[in-house]
């Protein structure tokens, strides 16, 4: 399922349940359910009225009882949970492991403090993203990070690939996948002061980005102060066997106020962020340059480049991309992926990639590329949907004003 679908969807779905037999409509909608991963926190979900639906091979909920529009206000408001399970982590380890990351990636992984992290991309030999990924100095010997569930096979085969090469010629790098832990992510105002009743440690000391190994609710786990939804929160690494005890821990702490959110309102929430969504608005083709990651791509990288692809992408900064990730806002129906996007003058100069109607800024907004040339804030355009024209105007992302706990 492509993720720019999934607002929609949720919304299908939503009105189907409304209007006819329930047990009919789960049929139609969860007929490969006994196919598709669980995680442990699947019983949890269909307890508390989460509508599963399939995504990249699991059954994950896309909603709960209220609508996405609610979650996404209440994730603003007050806070989410989010179980992202689904979600593939991993450590390497040993003393060649930076060199090792910092071929494969265009972070300055090197550079980054113990207990530090970063968005960084895989990148092929062409320059195109493989996959985006948030990733952790825990230690020099220790790197943590997390790729996405669609991209797991793939990404992990092309580690794996790179690892033997890498080791035949006397590297020390090893791994190990996480499947033995489940990832929460805790999104909203109420993150930190919810999570503060279930650990000893001082949360106010721990930044956007940190990485820190601690006990929560009596479990061993990792916590990042990061998210998807452009709110502060943190991401949870927790001991599979320790994950509904620490969910139950954590709604029964925000007093009700934070709710179990699914996957629609994650949609709605990175987009207003101005966030992409690998598979629509990263692909192999797609360069970090283009994709408006720049400032992912270490200045000790511009420099020394020993990435994949790195050719491509230097060149690119200093010459500039043929094309650039902008956002927009628009009239009409909301954008929908593929929608084509046209100069003033009806020419064709890109196409969107992810849209919906934003929940909080109760209008129409959309990401996509255009051409070079076209991408300024304030460029008049128009997005053409299911025929017709409507006005549309580039504009700055992030849409909602991202909220991440820094150092002030």
């Amino acid at each position: 399922m492509r993720g720019a679908g999934l607002w929609q969807l949720g919304q299908s779905i939503t009105r189907r349940l409304a209007q006819s037999d329930k047990k009919t409509v789960a049929r139609r909608y969860f007929a490969s359910e006994a196919e598709l991963k669980k995680t442990v926190l699947y019983d949890f979900h269909v307890a508390h009225g989460g509508k599963m639906v399939p995504f990249a091979g699991w059954s994950m909920p896309i909603q709960y009882k209220d609508s996405i529009m609610d979650s996404t206000l209440n994730c603003r408001q007050n806070g989410s949970l989010f179980d992202v399970s689904h979600m593939c982590g991993l450590s390497l380890k040993g003393k060649d492991c930076v060199p090792f990351l910092e071929k494969l990636v265009i972070a300055d992984v090197a550079g980054l403090a113990p207990g530090a992290g970063t968005l960084t991309v895989f990148t092929n030999e062409k320059g195109g993203a493989i996959d985006d990924s948030v990733i952790t100095k825990v230690k020099d010997d220790h790197i943590y990070l997390v790729v996405n569930a669609g991209c797991r096979d793939k990404d992990l085969a092309h580690i794996e690939e790179h690892m033997k090469a890498f080791k035949a010629k006397g590297g020390d790098v090893s791994w190990h996948i996480h499947d033995e832990r489940s990832l929460l992510a805790l999104q909203g105002p109420l993150a930190a002061p919810t999570l503060q009743h279930l650990t000893k440690e001082d949360l106010s000391k721990i930044y956007f980005g940190e990485f820190h190994i601690l006990d929560i609710n009596g479990a061993h786990c990792f916590l990042t102060r990061t998210g998807y939804t452009g709110e502060d929160g943190f991401e949870i690494s927790v001991p599979s066997e320790n994950a509904v005890d620490l969910a139950k821990a954590i709604l029964e702490k925000s007093e009700g106020k934070v709710r179990l959110t699914g996957l629609g309102a994650r949609d709605s929430l990175r987009l207003e962020a101005g966030l992409c969504l690998y598979g629509n608005d990263m692909e192999q083709h797609v360069t970090p340059v283009e994709a408006g990651l720049t400032w992912a791509i270490g200045k000790r990288r511009r420099a020394e480049g020993g990435f994949l692809g790195a050719e491509v992408i230097l060149k690119q900064l200093e010459s500039g991309p043929p094309v650039r990730r902008v956002g927009f806002f628009s009239s009409g129906p909301p954008p929908r992926s593929h929608s084509e996007i046209q100069d003033d003058k009806g020419k064709s100069i890109g196409e969107v990639t992810s849209g919906g109607f934003s929940p909080c800024l109760k209008k129409n907004i959309a990401m996509g590329y255009v051409k070079s040339g076209s991408h300024k804030a304030g460029t008049k355009v128009k997005i053409v949907i299911r025929g017709k024209a409507y006005d549309g105007v580039v504009t700055k992302m992030p849409f909602v004003p991202t909220k991440y706990y820094k150092p002030a």
